[in-house]
């Protein structure tokens, strides 16, 4: 499983690494993270808020940090 983190490399998009990390521990998952900290990279995938999670490709969480628990339920 591949997922991207779209932000400035700031607090929030630690916890939301940590908290994405956390999730795909919890259920098992191989997976890669990418952190997109470039602002023409960001734009291009289509995000307005940061920080951002993408899950293969597709933008699932824009603006804020869910926990752990709702990283897992968008994953599974």
């Amino acid at each position: 499983m591949k997922f991207a983190i779209y932000g400035s490399g700031c607090a929030k998009c630690q916890k939301l690494t940590a908290n994405t990390e956390a999730a795909a521990q919890a259920l098992g998952l191989g997976y890669d993270i990418e952190k997109v900290t470039d602002v023409n990279g960001i734009i291009d995938a289509g995000v307005m808020h940061t920080p951002a999670l993408a899950v293969n490709g597709e933008v699932v969480v824009e603006g804020k940090i869910p926990g752990p628990d709702v990283i897992k339920q968008l994953l599974a």
